[in-house]
């Protein structure tokens, strides 16, 4: 019995790691189906209004039924705040994103996400929502796995070096050598830059908002109702051809549901449920693994080279991400043991005449 226990608890603990290697999983989908959508010529504004539609369709139901007696009073302190997730998290940098994919390729915006975990260090020790403890064990662990994380995914990034044999198939190899509409790789690289900061600024508003408001379903329903509004709108002042809007049975509906339901409605509630439990920069640290699992899914899937870059660079991406996990258990297990000694002495103090 107390080994089942154990065990429980082990596995209550590596929940929120598993979670996030989902998230970068569908992460990775996501930028298969953007590639294909956008070799498709689809206007990728369109598509992310339809992406926040059906993903707020897809999670309003679940938000109504299951928190529906534990869901907290609406206040317009928490409207706002989905206002601004809902830009900041999804409007904002989905469009910069894909905006910056069509001007480049799906390899450089998947790499700028190594910036988002520096980002979101910088912005969750201004709010106070990490310390940078660099006298401290812990503090050192994860300024230090944060480099590496950074420094590994920068070599996937820029260097190649020979390529490494692996298996490959044409199963989605689709329009792969149809390169951008337009290539200028400093616009789309600044842009895709844009698009994590956004990002990382969702992640400290989310924080705030889990907080007030911890009902992760709702939350996320919250959030991508006001993506799709905001979205929409933005979507009608670019584009005025209707017939942009008409999705087929073809890969551009694909996309839309993909991203939509699976990344928006699930991945959004699980990233939520993430920055509840952890805090920003353990969601954020896990961005670099995005970019290796996109590099052997476009390997894979796409007919893509693999480097001896990618290769190395994901040992050192994995080698970080250790150091962070570890300096954030030694930093959780210490504010347990403190917790602990605190409520035992308040029994001391109570218990004495």
């Amino acid at each position: 019995m107390e080994c089942s226990t154990k065990l429980c608890n082990i596995m209550k603990g590596w929940k929120p790691f598993f979670v996030m290697i989902l998230v970068q999983l569908s992460f990775t989908g996501m930028n298969v189906f953007y590639r294909l959508a956008i070799n498709d010529n689809m206007n990728m504004s369109i598509l992310i209004a339809y992406r926040s539609i059906f993903g707020a369709a897809f999670i309003i139901p679940i938000a109504l039924i299951k928190e529906k007696n534990v869901r907290p009073k609406l206040t317009w302190t928490i409207l706002f705040q989905a206002f601004f997730c809902g830009l900041l998290g999804l409007t904002i940098p989905q469009n910069l994103y894909t905006a910056s994919m069509n001007l480049t390729s799906a390899t450089i915006p998947a790499a700028m996400a190594n910036l988002s975990p520096a980002m979101t260090f910088i912005l969750a020790i201004i709010f106070r929502l990490e310390a940078l403890k660099l006298g401290t064990m812990e503090g050192k662990l994860k300024v230090l796995g944060t480099t590496i994380g950074i420094g590994g995914a920068m070599l996937v990034t820029f260097y190649k070096g020979v390529d490494v044999p692996m298996w490959q198939t044409h199963f989605l190899h689709v329009g792969h050598h149809q390169g951008p509409a337009t290539d200028r790789p400093v616009l789309g690289s600044l842009l895709a830059i844009l698009s994590y900061m956004a990002y990382s600024s969702w992640l400290i508003i989310q924080t705030k908002m889990s907080q007030k408001y911890p009902c992760q379903y709702s939350c996320t329903a919250l959030v991508l109702s006001m993506a799709a509004i905001q979205a929409v709108v933005f979507a009608l002042c670019t584009e005025r051809d209707w017939s942009q809007w008409r999705l087929g049975c073809n890969i551009r509906l694909y996309t839309a549901l993909y991203a939509g339901i699976v990344h928006s409605g699930m991945t959004t509630t699980l990233i939520a449920w993430c920055v509840n439990v952890r805090g920003p920069l353990f969601v954020s640290i896990f961005n670099p693994v995005g970019l290796v699992l996109v590099a052997f899914a476009a390997t894979i899937l796409l007919n893509e080279k693999l480097h001896l870059g990618t290769v190395i660079g994901s040992v050192l991406i994995a080698i970080g991400l250790y150091f962070v996990l570890w300096g954030k258990s030694k930093e959780m297990k210490k504010m347990m043991k403190c917790s602990s000694e605190s409520e035992a002495m308040k029994v001391v103090v109570s218990a004495h005449p």
